[in-house]
């Protein structure tokens, strides 16, 4: 008797063992046989999340009992997910639950305007490009603006982290802080002390880094150039603003490395040979040192500028005619020995 009792015992503690083991290995044991990034999207269907794992999960069966015992079908949220070794089904069902998605990095670059930022933004996110400018429209009518080009001012060249499900909204207002926590008391005393709207502060901050590309080294300097032309009435005859005027007409597809006699008569408000004063707007996003060159401008009396070729990437500045003609001359002669035509 005491025989068969103990034979008992040994299978149910047999059948518990297997049935625990097994239990364990569909919940606690790692499932994953190779790493990688998966998309949901909002409107996903259970199978599609099903498809998306399929090639990380080593049981796949295993992994849909689980997420159908824990509810994923009717309890997931959209999102960029980071699939890691030694993850379980478990951790992998609660991830997704959670929303606990991983950022995409994005680069602001020196886009010529806020369409052309989209298109670049949109390939990391869930929403594609028309969903989003009309979010950014609508939050710049909210604004009293007239498009989602008008936030141009809002945004700086950096790199930022976003969610793939980031909404134009939230998007927006990552910049918005970032924006309103740049204009401290500091820098709007120094706005106040230039004489220049925030706009007129942006349109030359946006020369001012096209014309240094980008380098801190001049961008003061420049500043201070194109503000003494600026007080004395002079036209800005800025080359980066005829590039934005001729591009703006083709999107900004056009591939310029020389600005010819014949661009300079672009019809365009944005065209500084044309018209006198400060542009419209921004030719393109701006970096904070940009800005912050025009409220620190350096007090020169430079009114002419012109590229270094001994010290490429920078320029040579005068105030004088006859030697701004002559660094002129022998730069036009410089493009040409190199074929540089357009």
């Amino acid at each position: 008797m005491k025989k068969i009792f103990f034979f008992i015992i040994l299978i149910i503690g047999g059948v518990g063992s297997y049935l625990g083991f097994n239990f364990y290995r569909k919940y606690y044991a790692s499932n994953v046989k190779k790493e990688g990034i998966i998309h949901i999207h909002h409107n996903a269907s259970f199978q599609q999340i099903l498809d998306s794992l399929s090639p990380y999960v080593a049981n796949e069966h295993s992994f849909e009992e689980v997420a159908r015992n824990k509810h994923l079908p009717k309890a997931f949220k959209a999102g960029r997910y980071q699939i890691k070794q030694g993850t379980n089904n478990t951790d992998l069902v609660n991830m997704i639950k959670a929303g606990n998605q991983v950022p995409n990095t994005f680069r602001i670059g020196d886009f010529y305007d806020v369409y052309q930022m989209v298109g670049r933004v949109v390939r990391k996110t869930e929403a594609d490009s028309l969903s989003f400018i009309k979010g950014l429209n609508e939050i710049a009518q909210d604004k009293g603006y007239t498009d989602a080009e008008d936030l141009k001012k809002y945004f700086f060249i950096d790199t930022y982290q976003f969610f793939w499900t980031v909404s134009p909204k939230d998007f927006f207002t990552k910049f918005e802080n970032q924006y309103n926590d740049f204009w401290n008391a500091e820098r709007k005393a120094l706005e106040e002390q230039s004489g220049l709207s925030r706009e007129q502060i942006y349109a030359l901050a946006s020369i001012v880094y096209k014309e240094s590309g980008g380098k801190t080294d001049e961008q003061k300097t420049i500043a201070g150039l194109y503000l003494n032309r600026y007080k004395k009435g002079m036209k800005l005859q800025s080359d980066p603003t005829v590039i934005y005027a001729i591009n703006k007409e083709t999107n900004f597809t056009t591939k310029i490395r020389r600005v010819l006699y014949k661009d300079l008569k672009t019809p365009s408000p944005y065209n500084t040979y044309m018209n006198a004063g400060i542009p419209p707007g921004p030719i393109c996003i701006v970096d904070k040192s940009s800005v912050d060159a025009v409220l620190n401008a350096e007090h020169n009396h430079f009114i002419y500028m012109c590229a270094d070729l001994k010290r490429p990437g920078f320029h040579r500045f005068t105030d004088n005619d006859a030697e701004h003609a002559k660094n002129a001359r022998e730069y036009q002669q410089w493009l040409s020995q190199r074929n540089i035509k357009n």
